[in-house]
């Protein structure tokens, strides 16, 4: 999994590549959340998806805790993007009630 992160118009803007599985979640988690620590003035943040080509609970697991870390600081988070396989198991755990996906 590789993470990467820019700012723009103050959005943080957060793009994962690869596969988001239990591999791989600890090394993308450390990353996403020394970009969020070190962005903490932004007005939102976006997860981007559309490079993800597997995702399974941990994904889903990984997702909200990176809420539960941008509500703390008070930063709406977004996903953007997920492609279908992905967008499906969001659909069916309900996190789009949580995270909206981004317009």
């Amino acid at each position: 999994m590789t993470v990467t992160g820019y700012l723009r118009d103050k959005i943080l803007y957060i793009n994962l590549s690869g596969e988001m599985d239990e591999c791989s979640a600890a090394p993308a988690r450390a990353k996403c959340d020394k970009l969020i620590e070190e962005n903490a003035s932004v007005r939102k943040i976006i997860i981007n998806l559309s490079s993800v080509a597997f995702m399974d609970s941990t994904g889903i697991g990984f997702l909200i805790g990176r809420y539960k870390k941008a509500a703390k600081l008070s930063i709406p988070l977004l996903i953007e993007q997920p492609n279908f396989a992905a967008d499906k198991i969001l659909n069916l755990s309900g996190i789009y009630s949580l995270i909206p996906k981004a317009e």
